[in-house]
């Protein structure tokens, strides 16, 4: 299993690792020559290490059955990283924070003023039909008028190295926890390597977090009491909401441990009595939050949270209605959101996006299903969409029914060659594709994690790179270059 670089197949889609088969970047050339230097029996007692530090760190995530049970098993992790060097990475932070700006003015604008609308940048028409726009939020203003705190926003290069944008994930993102266990994870495994490299740090990020919530807080003057509400224990991100809670020291809660007074203040239960909570970094969607407000037979959330919220009583996180840009057919107007609110171009594009509710775009889309990937405006995790070049011609039949009931519901893109990284797989090492998911935090600044979580398809072939579907991670090392040469 010694590494061999001048046999790996780098050709035809851009690898993160090798220019060419032997050639490593400049920015992956020690992490290539040091991983070549190890002998079989080293690689393996390397991922044996990280496999029993993901067991003993209790790292897992969840899958569910096709019967409704849920199943916890390890966190699938590849020891070898992905490098981004730290110039390229500027550029991309600064892509991410011109967005998240954009997203967060058009969220604000759309429940006060639609100037937007007005001024005929984006269609009103598409609000009427938005699964995530609350007609409830219509005139709140939250705190420094942001409402998407924690933005997750998936990044793709194709196979020509070019960076997009696939999606922006507004509402509940997660994954950054595991984006911190897998750097744990590296510094037990690759300790020497880690040591002599100038890899930019993410492990702050669990502080990061805390300071965006705590400017929430209603009450100014004295440390604020976080907590993170979960729906639960058989939620697939339970992991990541202890994980996060533990890190920052704040209480996990669920709905039956909050009530809401007579007073609009929000309290949890304690052994002493009840206890003022501040600001609540949520992890249970909208519909679920508040009964009062939503979706009368939730069992998850908070009678009257949503009062409390209006009435400033308490920080959320992220905003309620923050999911109405949370939407596929939303995302293909972030360019012109960004041109409209901020006077710029956007600096990391999206995908090429057909709006299928647009009869042109929908014509073009019906006609040439065999050569795009459809996509619902609101499913994740790669689930309900058609992969037009792998679908059979009933499956395509079937999507174009879909398209022409609900047009508002579907857009369409070119399939995207994701690009590739170096995996271990078994004896050898083989490219994998890959995706990028950095992690923005926004409220009186705004703040990148330093890279993010890579996912990666871990069957050959394949570009699903979700670990519900047989996908898994790496770690992302931005690096320092100059530092590192």
């Amino acid at each position: 299993m010694a590494i061999n670089w001048k046999t790996y197949p780098a050709r035809g889609v851009y690898d993160t690792l090798l220019a060419a088969p032997g050639a490593p970047r400049p920015v992956a050339e020690r992490l290539c020559h040091y991983l070549a230097s190890l002998s079989d029996q080293e690689l393996n007692e390397r991922r044996a290490a990280a496999d029993l530090a993901i067991r003993n760190l209790g790292i897992t995530f969840t899958v569910y059955s096709e019967e409704g049970g849920s199943i916890d098993r390890a966190w699938p992790f590849d020891i070898i990283p992905r490098v981004i060097a730290s110039g390229e990475w500027q550029r991309i932070a600064r892509g991410l924070e011109q967005r998240v700006q954009a997203l967060n003015l058009f969220i604000d604008d759309i429940y006060h003023r639609q100037r937007i609308v007005k001024d005929k940048v984006f269609p009103g028409e598409l609000l009427a039909d938005s699964k995530n726009f609350r007609p409830q939020c219509i005139g709140v203003t939250p705190p420094h008028r942001v409402w998407a705190h924690i933005c997750g926003s998936d990044l793709v290069r194709d196979r020509d190295g070019t960076m997009y944008v696939l999606e922006d994930n507004l509402r509940v993102p997660s994954g950054v926890s595991y984006m911190l266990e897998n750097r744990l994870v590296m510094k037990r495994v690759f300790p020497e390597l880690l040591e002599n490299t100038t890899i930019l740090p993410v492990d702050d990020y669990p502080s990061q977090l805390f300071d965006c919530l705590a400017s929430l807080s209603p009450r100014r003057g004295r440390r604020p009491e976080v907590v993170v509400l979960t729906p639960g224990i058989h939620n697939s991100a339970y992991f990541e909401h202890a994980y996060l809670a533990q890190q920052m020291g704040a209480q996990l809660c669920t709905g039956s441990d909050l009530i809401v007074g007579d007073d609009d203040v929000v309290y949890k239960r304690a052994i002493t009595g009840l206890e003022r909570v501040d600001v609540i970094y949520r992890r249970v969607d909208d519909l679920f939050l508040d009964p009062e407000a939503f979706n009368p037979d939730s069992m998850l959330g908070v009678r009257g949270l949503f009062r409390a919220w209006r009435a400033g009583k308490v920080g959320l996180a992220n905003a309620p209605g923050a999911g109405v840009a949370d939407d596929k057919v939303v995302y293909a107007f972030v360019p012109d959101m960004i041109r409209y609110y901020l006077g710029e171009d956007a600096i990391l594009p999206n995908v090429p996006t057909f709006k299928c509710v647009e009869k042109k775009a929908r014509d073009h889309v019906l006609a040439n299903l065999d050569k795009l990937v459809v996509k619902p405006a609101n499913e994740s995790g790669g689930y309900g969409m058609l992969i037009g070049p792998q679908a059979s011609s009933r499956e395509r039949e079937e999507f174009a029914r879909l398209v022409r009931r609900d047009p508002r519901n579907y857009i369409a893109q070119p399939l995207i060659i994701l690009s590739t990284a170096p995996t271990l797989v078994d004896d050898h090492v083989e490219p994998r594709h890959v995706d990028l998911r950095p992690f923005i935090l926004s409220s009186k600044s705004v703040y990148v994690t330093t890279g993010g979580l890579t996912r990666v398809a871990l069957r050959k072939g394949s570009t699903v790179v979700n670990s519900s579907q047989g996908g898994g991670s790496k770690d992302t090392w931005i690096v320092d270059h100059e530092a590192a040469a």
